[in-house]
């Protein structure tokens, strides 16, 4: 990560380069919320297929499902989201802005374990250090009260019969009921994983750090399930597997680091982050749980299906321990392009911001520039070819060095440029996006030698 990188420049990076848009921008905005754009979808798509390729594909105690965003609302009162599901937030009484208790005191004293105080805890010390509303500067408070984070509506074909329902406010309850079909189906024998990727939604409010927390937000997490006397090591076997995952998309070890919850829910055994030193500061980037049978055993109670495992060898029958990994899609997109962001000092004296993303992840693998737009028939036909094995980007516009500029800074790790030599012998231009150092090739040499760069 370059020393001199702000959540400022990074947002002004990803508007202006096509990365992630600011949601509904053209009626100024919703709070929170995020388009991702032409390269920044690509970028978080090789994200998901990365993660997917780790530890879905290449495991085959695995199993990946999409369950429904919408459940039935048991499923909440099951997990107890429906009862204790909320925010310590407060009003200024003085301006009417809402704020989460627990992010007034982080943001004032970031020495505080805020994590650790009660609702009660947290009044008092607001009142005894006389914190003051970050929008209009007044002590004007209400008291605490506790705000619920599922979004609801409403499901009903008469009118005046309608039931509440919920926008799922994270993933795993869609593997959890669905434990008794992928075993089923599947034949899957203890310990075994059920994963997926999908979006979730919190009502909450957010500091307003870019892609960090949003109200709108996709998961990658799976639940492994497992005999309890093999939970403990397949907990400390996913904290080690999540770390080495992290670090092969380039995010850099001085960046990253274990925070062990000391405050566990009263149903789990252990419970870990992995922190990101973002440019916000050191934050949590995923989670790994061991939540011991708490959820299996939630589920069967509310829904009457007895969900105990019968082991094929043994014959015992048990609940499984959950062992949850977990992580933001978002977050760690932010995460990648702030190590990626480099502002780099050239020997002319110019700089260069260049976004070094691993080739794998890189939203477009190569550039295809002809160098004079007289050469573009030859430079779609190169085009034509590499895109059917790779996201390609196609640009004639402004001079070559501009051009270089631009795939720099969206992190494209290879350009071809077709030149006047290129129509004489079919050979062309490669530049390196890290060193910038160029070699010809052959035209049928070019996607075996891309592919060979960008395995991952």
């Amino acid at each position: 990560m370059d020393n001199n990188l702000t959540m400022d420049k990074l947002v002004n990076l990803c508007k202006s380069r096509g990365f992630v848009f600011q949601g509904s921008e053209i009626y100024g905005g919703f709070a929170n919320t995020w388009d991702f754009g032409p390269v920044g979808v690509e970028l978080k798509n090789n994200i998901k297929k990365a993660w997917w390729k780790k530890f879905v594909q290449e495991d085959p105690s695995a199993y990946g499902v999409d369950a429904a965003i919408l459940m039935n609302p048991r499923v909440w009162e099951a997990s107890g989201h429906v009862a204790s599901f909320s925010d310590p937030q407060l009003d200024c009484k003085s301006c009417k802005y809402r704020f989460r208790a627990d992010n007034l005191i982080e943001e004032k004293f970031k020495d505080v374990d805020v994590e650790k105080m009660t609702t009660e805890e947290m009044q008092k010390f607001i009142d005894e250090h006389k914190i003051k509303c970050p929008h209009c500067g007044n002590f004007n408070w209400t008291p605490i009260r506790q705000f619920k984070l599922m979004f609801e509506t409403s499901r009903g074909t008469v009118e005046g019969e309608k039931d509440v329902v919920y926008l799922r406010p994270e993933t795993c309850q869609g593997e959890y009921v669905n434990f008794l079909n992928v075993q089923r189906t599947m034949r899957a024998k203890v310990p075994f994983a059920i994963a997926q990727i999908g979006k979730s939604f919190r009502n909450e409010i957010t500091p307003g750090n870019f892609l960090f927390r949003t109200v709108e937000f996709e998961q990658m997490e799976l639940q492994m399930f497992c005999h309890p006397n093999e939970s403990m090591e397949i907990y400390k076997s996913y904290k080690d597997r999540a770390m080495k995952f992290v670090e092969e998309l380039g995010l850099s070890s001085e960046n990253l680091r274990f925070h062990d919850h000391e405050k566990l829910a009263h149903y789990a055994k252990a419970a870990c982050d992995i922190q990101y030193n973002f440019p916000i500061g050191w934050q949590e980037l995923n989670g790994i749980h061991h939540r011991g049978n708490w959820d299996l055993s939630r589920h069967s109670e509310f829904s009457g299906k007895n969900m105990e495992y019968l082991d094929p060898y043994t014959n015992e029958k048990f609940l499984p321990n959950v062992i949850e990994y977990s992580i933001g899609a978002d977050r760690l997109t932010l995460a990648v392009m702030s190590e990626a962001y480099e502002e780099e000092k050239l020997d002319n004296g110019e700089t260069r911001v260049v976004m070094h993303f691993k080739p794998f992840l890189a939203p477009f693998k190569v550039a295809i520039l002809p160098l004079q737009k007289n050469l573009s028939e030859k430079a779609k036909e190169v085009y034509a070819k590499l895109s059917k094995e790779f996201m390609c980007d196609y640009d004639e516009a402004g001079s070559i060095g501009k051009r270089y500029r631009r795939q720099d800074e969206i992190g494209t790790p290879f350009c071809v440029t077709i030149d006047f030599d290129t129509l004489e012998d079919d050979t062309v231009t490669v530049r390196d996006r890290d060193s910038m150092e160029q070699i010809r090739l052959k035209i049928e040499a070019l996607t075996s030698y891309i592919a060979e760069k960008i395995k991952f």
